[in-house]
């Protein structure tokens, strides 16, 4: 079992068909033996009765009451469950339907995702160690696929005179993100209640008369007393404002029921006998509060400046933002995620610039989908580039095979021994080396320089292409621009002239100097993209599910810089 972590995924597995990504025992799972085939359909059935003798026509169920041959009585119902005559049924059309409350405005804060920058540097070390191409936005969809691969950045968007919209708050204690101070001294007196008070329970006097009955609230059980106690109203005000407040009171307060258990009561006197102090910790002088109010009270006045912090921007990793408490943070975590994995453009730009910044290059296929390797495609001419006989043998295969593999090049080039065959049938033959040969490693080292060099192209898939050649775009003419009127005296020498003597008067005749040959450009599929330019690069739209490139459809720009050669 691998203990790698998770944000190291390897490319390689990655890029399988869904097919071969499955385990072998659930692939196989629906294959396994030991049942028995179901028998037939008329086998289920069983016999068929015998046929009814009768006159051709008469009722399958034999001559019914009312008359020979004639229907039944008439149902008493018809197909719509209402007696004939009878009113329609109304299915509750008068009664108010429930109205779903709309959902909340979006927050006005910025959030974004990032590829985790440990994940991003292994993905760069196994695209250097292939050599491979590989689609920009398939690996953006991967990172996605699982929180420990990026990570969550939250920012507060600021009006014209420089506060915060949506403010945000962290709690220092455990790094989680709020939108409001409420929220985050909420959080700290429920999960981290011990860390500043300890609750202490002392015996006082119960309740002085006898009660034979309470209130109890009837979604959540908690017991509210009775309800002619004279702390009745403040505890269940109390419990709808921390529990029920979405709800009105008058309708939270008509769910109140009443209890006459005896059990119940007993309960209620029992927790009534016992008072609660909460003992303040990590003072000076100790202290103690008689109620949460209090409790509440003293927190924010000693320690909520040192726990709680409003922050411009905070990071999460993705694992911590799906565990977020806060329902509007919650909410706007799974919409940009959702926006993100039906088109990645937010994470593959930035995966763009962390690609570059580990000096891998991009190029296009199509013109549309931007693919990541070590080198951009870079046309090698054999005529004019001396190279080794080798290397001219892998071109000049690639180009003649399209769409070919490493492991068919390589067989065709440099084909493995044959098995030797041994002069008895019951002689166990010598296993097969799975060394390479020497012709073979050749071939390997050629190739891996062509790679590396641009030359040829190892796609994703495994399927090799070369680097065509660019096809130069002709020059646009351009167009003449009328001039300003020459002065009196100089039309008037010009007109004089033979040359010129049919001319417009203020028009230049002379043709513009021939405009500068466009530099080479590629009109096939391939083009190169600089790594500074790899922002604008990721913005363009993939074909996820596009067919391996064919020997036409790769072509790059003509470079300036000398064409390198392997003698």
């Amino acid at each position: 079992m691998s203990t790698a972590p998770d944000n190291e995924f390897d490319l390689e597995k990655l890029f399988l068909p869904a097919w071969a990504q499955e385990p072998s025992a659930a692939k196989y799972a629906k294959y396994e033996g030991g049942e028995e085939r179901p028998e037939r359909r008329n086998e289920r059935r069983g016999p068929r009765p015998p046929r009814r003798d009768g006159p051709a026509g008469a009722p399958r169920g034999g001559n019914r009451s009312g008359g020979g041959g004639g229907r039944g009585p008439r149902r008493q119902e018809d197909g719509r469950g209402r007696a004939p005559g009878g009113e329609r049924p109304s299915f509750h059309r008068d009664e108010p339907r429930e109205r779903r409350e709309p959902l909340p405005p979006p927050l006005e804060i910025n959030l974004s995702l990032v590829p985790d920058e440990k994940g991003v540097e292994s993905l760069a070390r196994q695209i250097k160690m292939t050599g491979r191409a590989y689609p920009l936005f398939d690996i953006a969809q991967m990172i996605l696929q699982k929180p420990e691969r990026h990570s969550v950045v939250f920012s507060v968007k600021k009006n014209a005179e420089g506060r915060p919209v949506q403010p945000l708050y962290v709690c220092a204690l455990d790094d989680t993100l709020w939108l409001a101070e409420d929220e985050a001294i909420a959080h700290v007196l429920k999960k981290h209640f011990t860390t500043f008070y300890q609750a202490e329970r002392t015996a006082t006097e119960p309740p002085k008369g006898k009660y034979t009955f309470v209130a109890q609230c009837g979604m959540s059980g908690a017991i509210l007393g009775p309800p002619n106690y004279h702390d009745y109203q403040n505890q269940l005000r109390k419990l709808h404002t921390e529990r029920f407040s979405r709800m009105p009171f008058e309708m939270y307060k008509a769910r109140v029921k009443i209890v006459r258990d005896e059990a119940v009561v007993k309960k209620w006197v029992d927790d009534q006998s016992w008072k609660t102090e909460y003992l303040c910790l990590n003072l000076p002088e100790p202290l103690k509060l008689a109620s949460m109010e209090a409790v509440e009270k003293h927190f924010r006045e000693t320690h909520k400046d040192n726990i709680i912090k409003s922050v411009d921007s905070q990071t999460l990793s993705g694992v911590a933002a799906r565990a977020l408490r806060s329902p509007g943070l919650v909410r706007s975590v799974r919409s940009v995620w959702e926006d993100q994995r039906r088109f990645p453009l937010q994470i593959a730009t930035v995966l763009s610039q962390q690609f570059a910044g580990h000096g891998l290059q991009f190029f296009k296929v199509n013109k549309t989908i931007t693919h990541v390797s070590v080198a951009r495609p870079h046309f090698l001419d054999l005529e004019a580039t001396p190279v080794s006989e080798g290397v001219k043998r892998i071109v000049d295969y690639i180009n003649a095979h399209a769409r070919c593999s490493r492991r068919q090049m390589v067989e065709a080039l440099a084909p493995s021994p044959p098995i030797p065959v041994t002069g008895t049938a019951d002689a166990q033959a010598p296993p097969q080396s799975t060394e390479p040969t020497p012709e073979q490693t050749a071939v390997v080292s050629d190739l891996h320089w062509l790679i590396h060099q641009g030359h040829v192209i190892e796609f994703a898939n495994g399927t090799l292409d070369t680097a065509k050649k660019p096809v130069l775009k002709p020059a646009k003419p351009e167009a003449r621009r009328p001039e300003k009127a020459a002065p009196a005296a100089a039309e008037t020498e010009s007109v004089a002239s033979d040359d010129i003597a049919n001319a417009e008067p203020g028009i230049e005749t002379s043709s513009p100097p021939p405009a500068e040959p466009a530099p080479p450009a590629s009109a096939e599929a391939a083009e190169e993209v600089p790594a500074e330019e790899a922002e604008a690069t990721a913005v363009e739209v993939p074909a996820s599910e596009s067919p391996p490139p064919t020997t036409s459809e790769v072509a790059v720009e003509t470079s300036t810089a000398p064409v390198e050669s392997k003698s």
